[in-house]
C-alpha cells in the first residue's frame, strides 16, 4: 500500500489533465471525459498501485469541499428575474426528471430484482440525481449559461437535486433532537447570510486580496457542516 499522500494526490492530478486534454482535443465537456477517465482507470489493475484510487477521509473530504463550491458557482449563475420568469417550466422539468425515475427505479429494483427496500431506494436515488457538475461544466463550456434556456436548465437540475436531498434526507435521516437544532440554525443563518456578506462587502471592500467575504461564506459552510 502506497502511503505518500503526494505521489496519490499527484497520480489523481495527473488524470484530472489527462481528462482536461482530451476534452480539449475532442472538443466535449470536460466533466464527461473525468468521469469517463475515471472508470477507466478504477477498473484497471495496477498490481502493487492498485490502492492509488481508493478513497480516503481527505479525499472525501476534498470531494464534498469541492461539490459545495460548484454548486455555490453553479447558483451564482442562475438570475434570480429569469428563475422567477422561468419558475413554471423549471419545477416542472426538475420534479419530474427526479420524481419518474426515482419512482420507476425504486420500483424495478425492489420488485423486478428483489432489492431489499432501502437498497432499492438508494438505487433510485442514485439514478434520479442530475450532476451539477455535468450540466454546469456543459453549459459554460457551451457558453449556454447565460441563455434562457440555459438558466432554465441549471434552475430545474437544482430543483433536481432539491428532491435528491430532500428524499435522503426524509427516507434516512434519523428524526432526533439534534435535527431539529441544526434545522432552525441553517434557516436562522440562511436567512441572516445575504445581509451578512453585504455587510463584510460593504465595510471592507470587495477587492482586497484577502478575500474576507468569500473566507466567511467558507466559515459559515463548514460550521453548519
Amino acid at each position: 500500500m502506497i502511503e505518500n499522500i503526494w505521489f496519490i494526490a499527484a497520480f489523481w492530478m495527473g488524470l484530472a489533465l489527462v481528462a482536461s486534454l482530451i476534452s480539449i482535443r475532442l472538443g466535449i465537456s470536460v466533466a464527461l471525459i473525468e468521469i469517463l477517465v475515471g472508470v477507466i482507470v478504477g477498473n484497471i489493475h495496477f498490481g502493487p498501485y492498485h490502492d492509488l484510487l481508493r478513497t480516503t477521509e481527505w479525499t472525501n473530504f476534498l470531494a464534498m469541499l469541492g461539490s459545495g463550491v460548484l454548486t455555490f458557482l453553479a447558483g451564482a449563475e442562475i438570475d434570480p428575474a429569469s428563475l422567477r420568469a422561468n419558475l413554471r417550466a423549471s419545477m416542472s422539468i426538475g420534479v419530474l426528471s427526479f420524481l419518474l425515475p426515482f419512482l420507476g427505479v425504486w420500483m424495478f429494483a425492489q420488485f423486478g430484482l428483489g432489492w431489499p427496500l432501502h437498497q432499492a431506494w438508494i438505487a433510485g436515488i442514485a439514478l434520479s440525481t442530475t450532476s451539477v457538475a455535468v450540466v454546469y461544466a456543459v453549459m459554460i463550456e457551451g457558453g449556454l449559461g447565460s441563455t434562457a434556456m440555459g438558466k432554465t436548465l441549471l434552475a430545474a437540475c437544482f430543483i433536481t437535486d432539491f428532491g435528491t436531498v430532500l428524499a435522503l434526507g426524509v427516507l434516512f435521516t434519523d428524526f432526533k433532537i439534534s435535527l431539529i437544532v441544526f434545522v432552525v440554525v441553517a434557516a436562522v443563518v440562511l436567512w441572516y447570510m445575504p445581509k451578512w456578506t453585504q455587510l463584510i462587502i460593504t465595510r471592507l471592500g470587495a477587492t482586497r486580496v484577502s478575500e474576507p467575504e468569500v473566507k466567511f461564506i467558507f466559515f459559515v459552510l463548514f460550521f453548519l457542516g
